[in-house]
């Protein structure tokens, strides 16, 4: 990559910032001199991710939450807004899978957990955030997303649905922004060599699988002050080795 740092004195709220993609990007954010704003359950993997940041003289700031605490999802908002009056980018990367299973057998709390993470925690994340992505020269909202949200894998329905409905709260929050300074986009990674990969497919060979690094490219490019893409889905294409650009 270009050794400027293209990403120098912007602040990124980084959800699910500590595993997987999530956690390679937020290194590629801090390298390229945002200051990441990193939240995950689990305090141990934010400390994990602090002390590699530390190791490549970026800047981070750990903050342990679930994003079905909505209340705090409402604090973190007031929080940024104190120390530094804007967010230059909101990246969301969570992923529930739940049980795959005929739709009537799912249980009631994996799909109201699914429902919880994709798209109510999301909302709670724009009604908190979208007045200091305004306040941003140039707002970036990018959102992880995957073909599931089609609806045409059986047994996916719990999944399928939550990202169905992300997908369309994006879509309309992009439309709302289309003559604003803030620029909203999806990236569909595909199949990645994470854990929430190994969970879905337990017998895949992770040898044919690509690597979380290897797709940060489209995250960082999307936070750019130059990138002007808005309203657009990229998809990773394995046999290409490359990321393809669609309307959302």
């Amino acid at each position: 990559m270009n050794s400027e740092k293209y990403l120098d004195g912007r602040v990124a709220l980084i959800i699910g910032a500590t595993r997987g993609i999530g956690y390679q990007v937020a290194l590629e954010y801090a390298r390229q001199g945002a200051h990441v704003i990193a939240t995950a359950r689990t305090v141990g993997g934010l400390e994990d991710l602090n002390d590699a940041i530390d190791e490549i003289g970026g800047t981070v700031t750990c903050v342990p939450v679930d994003v079905t605490d909505y209340e705090a999802i409402d604090r973190l908002g007031g929080i940024i807004y104190k120390r530094y009056g804007k967010l230059d980018v909101l990246i969301y990367m969570p992923a529930f899978m739940g049980a795959t299973s005929p739709v009537s057998h799912i249980p009631v709390k994996d799909f109201e957990d699914s429902v919880a993470i994709n798209i109510v925690a999301f909302f709670r994340l724009l009604r908190s955030m979208d007045a200091l992505l305004r306040q941003s020269d140039a707002g970036r909202v990018i959102v992880a997303t995957t073909a599931a949200r089609n609806g045409e894998k059986p047994y996916w329905a719990s999944y399928a649905a939550g990202k169905a409905g992300l997908h369309a709260l994006v879509k309309t929050y992009a439309a709302e922004m289309q003559d604003m300074s803030v620029n909203v986009n999806m990236v569909d990674p595909t199949m990645v060599d994470t854990g929430f990969m190994a969970k879905a497919y337990p017998g895949v060979d992770k040898d044919n699988i690509t690597k979380p690094k290897n797709v940060v490219s489209a995250f960082a490019k999307l936070g750019r002050t130059d990138c002007f893409y808005h309203d657009n889905l990229l998809t990773f294409d394995t046999g290409k080795q490359k990321f393809d650009l669609s309307r959302l």
